[in-house]
């Protein structure tokens, strides 16, 4: 079974290009790093909901879009052996959070998942 890294987060409508680009460069270090899969999707069909919603969970504004990622790995082992390689890749280092990042990594919520189930 596969595991995957999940990822959502907030997104301004107007830098969407921006996080394209961000994430297309992020992509291709992971990929050459050994990810079997990169994927970004932007929401097409999620409500705000009254008690829970990927929108309420990165506290997405007006004029934001939800971004939901996740990268898949051939096991945990081989996901922690490919994110060090990436974080220590000058590629990354140099794509660092600050003022001009298209998204706001403090509303981001990540984490780690065995396959619980692959059809």
């Amino acid at each position: 079974m596969s595991y995957v890294d999940g990822f959502v987060l907030a997104v301004p409508k107007d830098r969407i290009d921006a996080y394209r680009e961000f994430a297309r460069k992020a992509g291709e270090v992971w990929k050459e790093h050994g990810a079997r899969a990169y994927v970004e999707c932007v929401a097409d069909d999620v409500p705000y909901g009254e008690i829970t919603s990927f929108p309420r969970a990165v506290q997405a504004g007006e004029g934001e879009v939800v971004v939901f990622s996740w990268i898949t790995y051939d096991s945990r082992e081989q996901r922690d052996a490919v994110n060090a390689k990436v974080m220590e890749d000058p590629r990354i280092k140099d794509q660092q959070m600050d003022a001009d990042a298209p998204f706001d990594g403090k509303r981001m919520i990540y984490g780690g998942f065995t396959t619980l189930l692959a059809l």
